[in-house]
């Protein structure tokens, strides 16, 4: 599972999301290397698959935008940044090892941009780390990327409910009862985690709504 509901753009994100990428990938590496932006026309296509509803370039962008909220918090944020673009960059909804996945398309295309070694590690580690939504102790970067990962929870209802949907259509091809279990444990593990926000900010300002909003889905699905 993992975070957003659609949000609604007038314009064309592309262009913007361009720009960002171009200016974390200079940050992350320096101005030398090669071009980015093909490896952002790469990842944007990616990011449009048509088996997406929910993890779509309107939750890249919004993942990024909480990042924009939530990054004073961060020790390295370009590092959270680049872990944003590629956190689902490979999406089969009928396949378990995403985030691994995408974990290993980071570790092939950030060296061919010129982005070191230990950056580059760290970015699959936060990549990773989405599986869960668990960082340890004192994992400021892994907290930032979770917590705008999991923002679309503290949605309003009805965003939130939009998002849910989402989800169900990506899991179209799964029967009704099979998918309310299966969402149900995911809901429960959300539930039973402490804290789903851990920075002080996400926590203050979603903690309590996310939690009314998966409860509320919970008891709809009768769980």
């Amino acid at each position: 599972m993992t975070s957003e509901s659609r949000t609604a753009h007038t314009t064309d994100p592309a262009p913007e999301l361009h720009r960002r990428w171009a200016v974390t990938v200079t940050t992350a590496r320096g101005a030398n290397g090669p071009d980015p932006a093909p490896y952002a026309d790469n990842l944007l296509a990616r990011w449009s698959e048509p088996q997406r509803r929910y993890h779509t370039v309107e939750h890249l962008t919004a993942v990024l935008e909480r990042i924009d909220e939530l990054g004073h918090h961060a020790d390295d944020l370009a590092a959270v940044q680049l872990a944003a673009w590629f956190h689902d960059a490979v999406y089969r909804p009928d396949r378990s090892e995403n985030e691994e996945r995408s974990a290993a398309l980071a570790e092939l295309a950030l060296p061919e941009l010129g982005v070191g070694a230990p950056r580059t590690a760290d970015v699959a580690r936060l990549v990773r780390l989405t599986v869960t939504h668990d960082p340890g102790p004192d994992d400021r970067d892994g907290e930032v990327l979770c917590d705008a990962d999991l923002a679309v929870l503290a949605g309003s209802p009805d965003r939130y409910a939009a998002y849910a949907a989402a989800v169900r259509e990506e899991y179209a091809f799964v029967p009704d009862p099979d998918f309310t279990a299966g969402r149900s444990a995911v809901l429960r593990q959300l539930l039973a985690l402490p804290r789903l926000f851990r920075t002080p900010l996400g926590y203050d300002r979603w903690e309590h709504t996310a939690r009314r909003n998966l409860a509320t889905e919970l008891d709809l699905l009768g769980g």
